[in-house]
């Protein structure tokens, strides 16, 4: 059942209230705070290529406060263990059974802190929970709550001891974005509160988070004609199609898009896609997922010109339909 004209209302007049609420402590990025909702409702994840000091852990607090849930840190370093990520299983003397002790990964809103700092062994134990929102350790499968989003971040300048994050790793992120440095007046306001070290703590919860999956799900509902269906799958075959790449933007990127795009057009107050959604959401969805050719990329060319190339070339429907 497609989501109604009432429901599309109530979303977006809900996803404005939580983009507020936690831009009273992320100041000065609407937009990025907008993809990350996006993402969280889309139940996707999201990688922020950030310097250091822009308030990525402030996000990760404010978010979960914001949906009254769960927050939890995993600071990614060459000697990070699998198991400290998921978890460990102790055998207890006093019961004389094994005891499954759960990592960090499980919480509503996991800020995985400079991931391309570990191993790709560390790096894999990622891999299951964020496609499939669950763990298996020793056999046995533990299953992730809903809401449950990854927000990993990578240092874009200092690259010395990291591990490039594989294409397989990328294509499980639904978005990339960065938060940047707030403007003036953003930093201006900031310095007046130094004296508050933690401005998430003072949130207060927007809905729960029963209420988060309850619009996830209603998010889903909402119509995509077939015109923009086939745009979608245009824009991704054209990637691959592209010379200057060696890897375009796969199936699942394209689902991703299909996802985002809808929680996109409802957060905007429509139960429906129109293809500027798609538009708006391809440099955050696809540019990630292009692999370049390394000649081209010698030559200059870069995946964010290519994308430009791909949606400049690649006619969108012109009819707005509704559902």
């Amino acid at each position: 059942m497609s989501m109604t004209e009432e429901q599309a209302a109530w979303f977006a007049e809900t996803f404005a209230k939580l983009v507020t609420n936690v831009g009273q402590a992320v100041l000065g990025k609407p937009q990025a705070v907008r993809l990350i909702l996006t993402s969280m409702l889309a139940e996707g994840h999201v990688l922020l290529e950030d310097a250091p000091g822009t308030g990525k852990t402030m996000l990760a607090r404010a978010l979960a406060a914001t949906v009254q849930g769960t927050t939890s840190r995993i600071q990614f370093t060459p000697d990070l263990l699998p198991s400290d990520v998921t978890g460990i299983t102790i055998y207890d003397q006093k019961t004389q059974a094994f005891e499954f002790h759960r990592g960090p990964i499980f919480a509503n809103v996991v800020l995985a802190d400079e991931i391309n700092r570990a191993s790709p062994k560390t790096q894999s134990a990622l891999l299951e929970v964020m496609e499939e929102s669950r763990v298996t350790v020793d056999g046995t499968t533990y299953t992730q709550e809903r809401p449950f989003m990854v927000i990993a971040t990578q240092n874009p300048i200092e690259q010395a001891g990291t591990y490039r994050l594989p294409e397989a790793q990328l294509d499980r992120f639904l978005i990339k974005t960065s938060m940047g440095y707030p403007d003036h007046a953003a930093t201006v306001e900031l310095l007046a509160g130094s004296a508050t070290r933690d401005r998430s703590a003072a949130l207060t919860a927007v809905i729960t988070s029963a209420a988060v999956r309850d619009m996830a799900d209603l998010a889903a509902s909402v119509h995509t004609d077939t015109s923009v269906l086939e745009y979608i799958a245009h824009l991704a075959a054209a990637t691959r199609e592209a010379p200057e790449t060696r890897l375009g933007v796969s199936v699942r990127g394209a689902l991703a898009m299909v996802r985002a795009a809808k929680v996109w057009a409802a957060a905007e107050g429509r139960n429906y896609v129109l293809p500027d959604d798609v538009l708006t959401l391809a440099p955050s969805v696809f540019t990630h997922r292009l692999v370049m050719d390394p000649e081209a990329e010698f030559a200059g060319a870069t995946a964010s010109a290519v994308l430009d190339q791909v949606l400049a070339s690649t006619a969108a429907p012109q009819q707005r339909v509704n559902a």
